[in-house]
Parts: C-alpha cells; sequence; structure tokens
C-alpha cells in the first residue's frame, strides 16, 4: 500500500472539496473536532455532508440532534436535493413536543433528563449502531445541562475517550448561543473550525471558514470565503501562489496594434501583469480588450471577468467597432463573466479566474476593473494582499494578465483608489490632453519590468474602427499635466497636418 493510498485510508473526508483540500486531505480518523459558528452560519449543512460522505463509503453514520427534529434535518437535506438514507438519527426533543402514543420510541425528552442521563442514552444509540462517524448538534444544549464549566469539560471528555475507545470520528457542533467566551473544548478537541457570517452594510452576507487548530497536522491557515449553495457548501481556499509553479515561453504577445506593441517595446510577455491606468472614458477598457481580441485571433482562449460595464452595452459598443464578442463567447474561444462586486466573494471571484486557468487552459485574463474589485472586499486593507497574491498565481501559470484602475480627476494631478503600480510588471497610462482647441487622449508606458519599452507619448484616438494610435509627440512638453506646451515644429497630432 503506498503512502498515499494509506494517507487516504486514515482520514475522513468531509466531502467538501475545499474544505478537505483546507485541513490537508480531510480529518484524521477516531478523533473528535469541534464546527463552531453562529446560527445560520452552514454548520448543520457540512455536518450532513461529513455523514453522507461517510455513508457513501459504506460506513454506518449516525446523527445525535438535541437542538433540531428530524423532519426538519430532512428538509434540510431536501432543500439540497440529498437523501439521508443509510444516515441514522437519534433526536431529544424537548417536552414541549407533546408525544402521541403512535410516535417512535426513540424520541425523548432531553429537558427532563439529568447531563449523566442525556449521556447514557446517548452511548445507548451508540451502542445500537456502532457508527464508524457521528455529529453531535449542539454542544450548547449540553453546556446548559452541566450547569458549569467544570462539569461540562468533564462531560465532553468523557464523550472524547468513549468514542475514541470505539474508533469514531466524532464532529461537535456549537451555536455559540450561550457563552461565546468558553473555549472549554478548544482544548479537548483533536481539530476546531470555525464558521463565520459577515454582514456588510449593503449587499449579500459574506460566510469564511478559518481552521483554528489542528493537531499533529499542517493546514492552509488564514480566513477563506464559502457559499451556501443548493447541494451543500462551497469552500473557496485561499490562492498561495508559491504553490503554484509552472514552466512555459516567456516570450512577448501582440495586442493587435502595431502602435502600440512598438510602444510596449514589442509587446507584454506571457506570464506578466500589465496595468492600465487613466480617468474615466479614456478607453482603459478597450486597450485591454485589445490583448483578448489578439490572442483569440492567434487561436488562443482568454477570459473578460467585466465588474462595471454592463454585457449588453460592452457588446453593442465593440459591435460597432468591428468587434464581435458575443460570436467569440458563442466559439467557445472567449469567456465573459458579469461581476456583481455586491454579490460575490473575493475568494469566490478568485476561484472563478483560477477554474478558468486550470481547467479551460486560458492565458489571457482581463479584469476590469480593480475599482469593482475594491468593492467587493469586505476589507478593503487587504485589497492589495489579495491581488498580489492572485497575480503571483497567474504569472506562474503562464497567463498574461490586464487589469484596469480608473483614476479620480479628468486632466491635472489624479489619484487612484488602490495603488497597485509596484505590483504590476507592466503600466500603461492613459492621459487627456487639451491642444489646438481639441481633448485628446495620450498614452505612454511608464514602467516594463520584463524589457525595454518606448519612453516616447502617443497620441490614440478611439473610433468606428477601434483603437488608432499616432506617432510618438516629440514636439509637445506637459502632455501627462494635460495643458502641454508645443516647442516644435509639426504637431504630430492625429488628423493635423505636419509643418
Amino acid at each position: 500500500m503506498t503512502k498515499r493510498e494509506t494517507a487516504g485510508r486514515d482520514q475522513a473526508a468531509l466531502g467538501i472539496p475545499g474544505l478537505d483540500d483546507i485541513l490537508g486531505g480531510g480529518l484524521a480518523r477516531d478523533r473528535l473536532y469541534l464546527l463552531e459558528g453562529a446560527p445560520g452560519t452552514g454548520k448543520t449543512t457540512a455536518a450532513m455532508r461529513f455523514l453522507m460522505e461517510g455513508a457513501d463509503r459504506g460506513e454506518a453514520c449516525l446523527y445525535i440532534t438535541l437542538s433540531e427534529t428530524e423532519e426538519e434535518l430532512r428538509a434540510t437535506a431536501a432543500a439540497h436535493e440529498w437523501s439521508l438514507d443509510g444516515i441514522d438519527i437519534f433526536e431529544l426533543v424537548p417536552p414541549e413536543s407533546l408525544l402521541d402514543e403512535q410516535q417512535q420510541q426513540s424520541l425523548l425528552y432531553s429537558s427532563d433528563l439529568e447531563l449523566g442521563e442525556t449521556t447514557r442514552m446517548i452511548f445507548d444509540a451508540v451502542e445500537r449502531v456502532n457508527p464508524k462517524r457521528v455529529v453531535v448538534d449542539s454542544l450548547s444544549e449540553i453546556r446548559l445541562l452541566a450547569q458549569g464549566s467544570l462539569r461540562y469539560r468533564r462531560q465532553v471528555l468523557a464523550l472524547k475517550h468513549y468514542f475514541a475507545k470505539r474508533g469514531i470520528t466524532v464532529l461537535l457542533l456549537d451555536d455559540l448561543t450561550t457563552d461565546v467566551n468558553d473555549k472549554t473544548v478548544h482544548s479537548v478537541a483533536h481539530g476546531v473550525i470555525q464558521l463565520q457570517e459577515l454582514a456588510p452594510e449593503y449587499g449579500a452576507e459574506r460566510r469564511r471558514v478559518r481552521v483554528i487548530k489542528y493537531r499533529g497536522r499542517r493546514f492552509r491557515g488564514g480566513y477563506h470565503d464559502f457559499t451556501i449553495k443548493t447541494g451543500g457548501l462551497e469552500v473557496y481556499p485561499r490562492i498561495v501562489a508559491s504553490e503554484h509553479r509552472t514552466s512555459f515561453d516567456r516570450s512577448p504577445v501582440s495586442s493587435g496594434v502595431a502602435e502600440l506593441d512598438e510602444l510596449l517595446g514589442g509587446g507584454v510577455e506571457r506570464g506578466s501583469s500589465a496595468l492600465i491606468l487613466g480617468p474615466a472614458g479614456t478607453g482603459k477598457s478597450l486597450f485591454a480588450i485589445n490583448f483578448a481580441v489578439a490572442a483569440v485571433q492567434r487561436g488562443e482562449k482568454a477570459a473578460l471577468f467585466i465588474f462595471d460595464e454592463e454585457l449588453g452595452l460592452l457588446f453593442n459598443r465593440m459591435k460597432g467597432m468591428g468587434v464581435d464578442l458575443e460570436a467569440m463567447r458563442d466559439a467557445g474561444s472567449l469567456i465573459i463573466e458579469q461581476v456583481d462586486a455586491a454579490e460575490l466573494s473575493p475568494g469566490e471571484f478568485a476561484a472563478r479566474v483560477r477554474h478558468c486557468v486550470g481547467e479551460k487552459a486560458i492565458r489571457t485574463v482581463v479584469i476590469d476593473s480593480l475599482n469593482g474589485y475594491q468593492a467587493a472586499m469586505p476589507q478593503e486593507q487587504f485589497l492589495v494582499l489579495h491581488i498580489h497574491e492572485l497575480l503571483q498565481y497567474l504569472n506562474r501559470q503562464g497567463a498574461s494578465t490586464y487589469l484596469t484602475v480608473a483614476q479620480h480627476g479628468l486632466v491635472g494631478e489624479m489619484k487612484a483608489p488602490v495603488d497597485v503600480t509596484y505590483l504590476a510588471d507592466t503600466v500603461i497610462l492613459l492621459r487627456y490632453f487639451e491642444a489646438l482647441g481639441h481633448v485628446r487622449r495620450a498614452v505612454s508606458v511608464i514602467k516594463k519590468r520584463s524589457g525595454g519599452h518606448e519612453k516616447t507619448i502617443r497620441e490614440y484616438e478611439i473610433g468606428g474602427t477601434g483603437l488608432t494610435m499616432g506617432k510618438p509627440l516629440h514636439g509637445f512638453q506637459g502632455v501627462l499635466r494635460g495643458v502641454p506646451n508645443f516647442v516644435g515644429q509639426g504637431s504630430g497630432l492625429l488628423g493635423e497636418a505636419s509643418a
């Protein structure tokens, strides 16, 4: 038996791929674990998935519930299109539920029982089923029956030793409704998993999971976003770029516009990132989309993640320039996703990008824009770190990434809501400037790590044929400030005859 097969046999997978990945493959067998979180964070859903995974593997499974009825549990499972067949459910219901003579004898009045008797009834159920996996829901009821921290700790220890002797993997649920600061079980449990729900001032709730403790096992630390959907929990492990390394050809790729390639010193290298900066209306999206369209024309695949613009408007605008994005999408060469910053967590977005690169072999990614991406971050101070890991991951997969950022202002001094210029390998700067009575646009490359580039400034126009670029503006000074001085002979401006 190989080391990998032995590891798989000694682990009890939860059946939640992202969470199993965070835990290094699952839970070590024959141990007791704590899954804690406020009501509504998904503990019951995760616990049922844990038992279903065991049942699928032919293991006997037992769900001991002190807080919900069997009918409620089965209704929850049905909402996820699950069946709990093969899972024994043992419920302890409160005395308010007046039982008639025809109800099952497995229903007990938990509030009338002393703690010791309640524990004995749990042991009886375990001995009857002889399970390999057990869920106890929830510890809050046992804590109330114990009526003291010392007695509660001793009772949890008694449960731990009993289950360990029988070779059972146990998941204890705690809804934190009695005493949030009580960490008694943390020291007793072999591992502690915490589920949290965040409520932003606007938009849908955000959920995240964190492994607080796991004895003898290396796990992926920190917070990881997750969602509850039909079918259970979807967990999005935090990206660690150092875990993803590939070899690839770092040759430059064209933008499809010869003058822009000249400005870039031949193009943007594979496995690098390019940031397109500029005020609203300068054509940042068009510049980025040009790289994606050029990739499709080379026979490659590309992905566009659009935060700011409505897709119907984008399709019509680009079709007016002779670019049919819808046809490219329908042909399967271009993936276009509208991203709702108010509904999507950063972790879920990163998972979508990873899926495109890892599963669909896409090597050109456009994120338009980081302003919308920033709105998706519940804690904006971590946006730069999040982008850093995402860009490093994409770079190491050989993907070329194009990001746009809208700066505040139109001419003169401008500020960006987030400064990621030091993260990008190439920075393309777009500006408005006034000359000869017209508002014009100029582009320059102010940074390129992977090679040389033109240090000039070029004018460009956006028209019915898309992006048109002119020759370098040698006769002007102060173009990037917005109001240049003409100091040469012949303006060199687009549409103007040279002197």
